[in-house]
């Protein structure tokens, strides 16, 4: 059997995985079926593409498991005419799946050489409506603002003020937070300036850093 069609059998499983895990939006499942995750990950790891885990993408960095992005983007509640911006583009593969979901996706990544990598992927797959930039993402993206929807992709403590201040009103953010000594998915609604959140998943995210390297 080819390997292509190995990772092709193994898509499907995934999908009707993620279907029973409670990814009830189609249009999400049907992004992650179009989006070629093996492209995202180093080639000794590809084999375990669309296996339900978390791998190691180098620079002490993963990509996450296909579930958390599904979830987190689910409850991003996004439309076609969004702008969203992403904090840690990590891999890439988040954004990939935003691509087919909304407008335009704006991410930022810290570390220079994940920015790159994934410019070249967008490039590669041909993927027009992703902006990238290389800077400290909790500074937000204030040349762009105001954005529907923000996900940050990396575990913080708080949301900064700065990214706060850049989402419209009756915006979401989506961000694991640590609280307690655990992470969380917390969903953010902003509502007349005030940020009013609902907990979700236990997760297991690298730690927001500020600066770049």
């Amino acid at each position: 059997m080819s390997t292509f069609l190995v990772l092709d059998v193994k898509k499907i499983r995934l999908i009707l995985e993620l279907r029973e895990s409670g990814i009830s939006d189609s249009k999400i499942l049907s992004a992650i079926e179009k989006i070629p995750r093996e492209k995202f990950i180093p080639e000794n790891f590809r084999n375990q593409a669309y296996d339900n885990l978390a791998l190691p993408i180098g620079d002490n960095q993963t990509i996450s498991q296909p579930f958390v992005v599904a979830k987190m983007t689910q409850l991003l509640e996004v439309e076609s005419s969004h702008k969203v911006l992403e904090i840690g583009t990590g891999s890439g593969y988040q954004s990939a799946v935003l691509s087919k979901l909304v407008r335009r996706v704006y991410t930022i990544e810290r570390i220079k050489n994940l920015s790159i990598k994934a410019e070249n992927i967008f490039k590669e797959l041909k993927i027009s409506n992703i902006v990238t930039k290389y800077a400290d993402g909790n500074l937000g993206w204030k040349e762009q603002i105001p954005f529907d929807r923000i996900i940050i992709t990396a575990a913080t403590s708080s949301i900064s003020k700065e990214v706060a201040s850049q989402i419209h009103d009756g915006g979401i953010i989506v961000s694991p937070m640590v609280q307690e000594n655990k992470q969380i998915i917390v969903r953010y609604k902003k509502i007349k300036n005030v940020l009013r959140s609902e907990i979700f998943d236990d997760v297991l995210f690298v730690p927001n850093l500020s600066g770049t390297q």
